[in-house]
């Protein structure tokens, strides 16, 4: 009996202790937990501390950019937007929204329609010398756009196609970004070739493989590529920059340098203003697209 009172007595303070040690381990991941927040809320604050301030300060006068340095404006006004509404050098700001509108949608179109192509060619058609084509479209990747810039402007001008919106949209439909053709190369050679094989066996030729076969089942690639092919095309600079010379032509890019340009005085506030403007359309586009392209991340590292 006593030895049995004894072992009765000490195992009792074992278990009294042993739920102590999960409490230990949660209050430790709930500090984990907690810390990870608070660094995720700083680099968000960090990260979105540039986009506030250009919002906020829309509603500085011109007067204050020099003068007060901090976050919120003094005297709010909304001045700037009624500016920027009316325009700049005869032109109205709905012109330049158009034109970028214009160029940022067919240059969606033109490597919609001409990348999946070349893609196409180069990850499904055994043709001879495609390993070296393949290997001079990827160097063109280490070839910086301002090499080429004097020879295809000197081929647009001999073809009276400067000032006009050719020059910015016609490679597009030519398969000249590699790097949407590398990206779709590499959906397009992880499809299975039994697929091809079985549409060959109920008589499909190549197109008809490549539009009812291979399209449908890149469609992540071709919003990926929806994605950065608007946005590149509405924040290009140099382009515009290059070839259009008619303020009537301008996108909004070059447009914003109207602001600083036009007199010997720059105008701050406006210029803040019109870019935040020209930034909400990206803005809207990325968020409405950006579940496209995070199932299309997820979907590609699926596969294999």
């Amino acid at each position: 009996m006593t030895t049995t009172a004894t072992s009765v007595q000490d195992t009792q303070p074992a278990r009294a202790k042993a739920p102590a040690q999960p409490r230990k381990k949660m209050t430790r991941k709930r500090w984990q937990t907690v810390a990870w927040f608070a660094l995720m809320i700083a680099l968000t604050c960090v990260v979105l501390y540039p986009l506030v301030w250009l919002f906020v300060s829309t509603f500085k006068p011109n007067s204050e950019f020099g003068s007060n340095p901090g976050l919120i404006p003094n005297s709010p006004t909304l001045a700037n937007y009624l500016k920027v509404t009316e325009g700049i050098g005869g032109v109205p700001m709905w012109r330049f929204f158009l034109n970028s509108f214009i160029l940022a949608s067919l240059a969606v179109i033109g490597k919609l329609l001409s990348a999946p192509m070349a893609a196409y060619a180069f990850g499904r058609i055994k043709f001879k010398g495609v390993g070296i084509f393949f290997t001079a479209m990827i160097g063109t990747l280490l070839l910086p756009f301002h090499v080429v810039i004097i020879p295809q402007y000197i081929m647009f001008n001999a073809m009276g196609l400067v000032d006009t919106f050719w020059p910015l949209v016609l490679p597009k439909f030519l398969a000249t970004e590699a790097f949407f053709v590398f990206l779709l190369v590499q959906f397009v050679r992880q499809m299975p070739p039994e697929l091809d094989e079985a549409a060959r066996i109920d008589g499909a030729n190549h197109l008809r493989i490549y539009w009812s076969v291979i399209l449908p089942l890149v469609r992540p690639a071709l919003i990926t590529v929806t994605i950065f092919a608007f946005i590149w095309s509405w924040n290009d600079f140099l382009g515009p920059l290059l070839y259009l010379t008619s303020p009537e032509n301008y996108p909004l890019p070059i447009a914003l340098r109207l602001y600083n340009d036009q007199t010997s005085s720059s105008d701050y506030g406006a210029t803040v203003t019109a870019s935040f403007v020209a930034l909400l359309p990206i803005l809207i586009f990325f968020i409405v697209f950006q579940r496209f392209l995070v199932d299309g991340v997820a979907t590609q590292g699926l596969k294999g």
